[in-house]
C-alpha cells in the first residue's frame, strides 16, 4: 500500500512533488486552486505538461491525486450556485487531467432538504456532463472523478456507499466514475471497523455496493468526533477516537492493499501532515497487516 498526504501546491504546482518527497510520501494529493473560492488559478499549458512529465518520472512520489473545490454543489437546484459549480468542476477536472492525476476527488454536495432521491439523477447527469466536457476540450480521456463518502451532516449526498452506488447506477455505470473512501467520514457515518471481523464486514459492504474495482484511493484520517456523529472533524492518525487499532484493521485488509492512502490530517506538529505522520501511518498499516497475517492473511470477502 502506498502512503501519502495532502500537500500544498503553491509556487506553480511542481513544488508539491518535492514537498511530498521531503516527507517520504509515496503519493500526494493537491488542490490546484484554493478550495474555498470559485475562481481558478490559470496555469500555462507548459506548466501542466511539465508536472505530468515530472510526475511520470519521479523516483519516489508514484502518483498525484487532486481534490475538487469544497464549494462545488452539483446537488443544488439554485441556478447560480449550479452554474458556478459546473464551471469550477470542469476547470478542476481539466487541470487534473492535464497534469496526469490519478483522479479528482469530489464531494457531491447537499440536496438542501429536498431528499437524496430527488437529486440522484441530476447529480449523475452533472458528473457525466463534466466528464464529457473535459473529454471534448482536451480530446483525451479525463481523469477519473472519484466520489467521496460524506460524514453525513445535513443534506449531504453520498452519506454512505449505497448512495454512491445509486449515483453510479443513475450514471449508467459510467466507467470514468470511481470512489474514494474516507476513514473519518465512514466512522462519523456510523461504521464500526474496530476489529478484523468488523473491518471485513465494512469492506464486504463497500464491495457489494460499488465493487472494490471502483475504489481508487483511501483518505486516511482519525476522528475528533464520535462514531455516528455525522461530524466531519479530522484528527491525526492514532490520536483520535478511531484509534490506531481500528485504522489498522481496515488499512491492513488484504483486499485494500492495491490502494493508495492519503492523509488529510492536522498533523502531529499542527501544520498539516508531515514526515512524522507518514511514519505513524506506516506503523499503523504494518501492525494491521501483521494482525491479518496471523488470521491467515485472507479477508472473508476475498474472491
Amino acid at each position: 500500500m502506498l502512503i501519502g498526504a495532502n500537500v500544498r501546491a503553491s509556487g506553480g504546482l511542481l513544488p508539491a512533488l518535492g514537498r511530498g518527497a521531503d516527507m517520504g510520501a509515496d503519493v500526494v494529493q493537491i488542490f490546484t486552486t484554493s478550495p474555498r473560492v470559485w475562481t481558478s488559478n490559470v496555469y500555462a499549458a507548459e506548466l501542466l505538461e511539465a508536472y505530468r512529465v515530472a510526475q511520470a518520472a519521479h523516483p519516489s512520489v508514484r502518483a498525484t491525486f487532486c481534490h475538487a473545490s469544497y464549494l462545488i454543489n452539483i446537488a443544488t437546484t439554485d441556478s447560480e450556485v449550479l452554474g458556478k459549480s459546473r464551471a469550477c468542476l470542469v476547470e478542476n477536472l481539466r487541470v487534473a487531467t492535464a497534469i496526469g492525476a490519478a483522479g479528482l476527488v469530489l464531494h457531491l454536495g447537499s440536496h438542501l432538504g429536498k431528499g437524496f432521491e430527488a437529486v440522484v439523477t441530476p447529480v449523475a447527469d452533472e458528473l457525466r456532463r463534466a466528464l464529457d466536457t473535459v473529454e471534448d476540450l482536451l480530446g483525451d480521456r479525463p481523469a477519473p472523478l472519484l466520489m467521496e463518502n460524506a460524514a453525513g451532516a445535513g443534506g449531504t449526498c453520498g452519506r454512505d456507499f449505497d448512495e454512491l452506488a445509486a449515483v453510479l447506477a443513475a450514471a449508467g455505470g459510467d466507467e470514468r466514475l470511481g470512489a474514494c473512501l474516507d476513514t473519518q467520514h465512514l466512522f462519523a457515518g456510523g461504521a464500526d471497523y474496530a476489529t478484523l471481523t468488523k473491518a471485513d464486514a465494512v469492506v464486504a459492504a463497500v464491495d457489494a455496493a460499488i465493487g472494490l474495482d471502483r475504489l481508487a484511493c483511501i483518505h486516511l484520517n482519525d476522528s475528533k468526533s464520535e462514531r455516528g456523529s455525522n461530524r466531519d472533524r479530522h484528527a491525526s492518525v492514532g490520536t483520535g477516537l478511531i484509534g490506531a487499532t481500528a485504522l489498522g484493521s481496515l488499512l491492513g485488509h488484504p483486499r485494500l492493499q492495491h490502494l493508495p492512502a492519503v492523509l488529510e490530517t492536522p498533523g502531529l506538529e499542527g501544520h498539516g501532515p508531515g514526515a512524522a505522520d507518514i511514519a505513524a501511518a506506516r506503523r499503523i498499516h504494518a501492525a494491521g497487516l501483521r494482525r491479518w497475517q496471523r488470521r491467515g492473511g485472507r479477508g472473508g470477502t476475498a474472491a
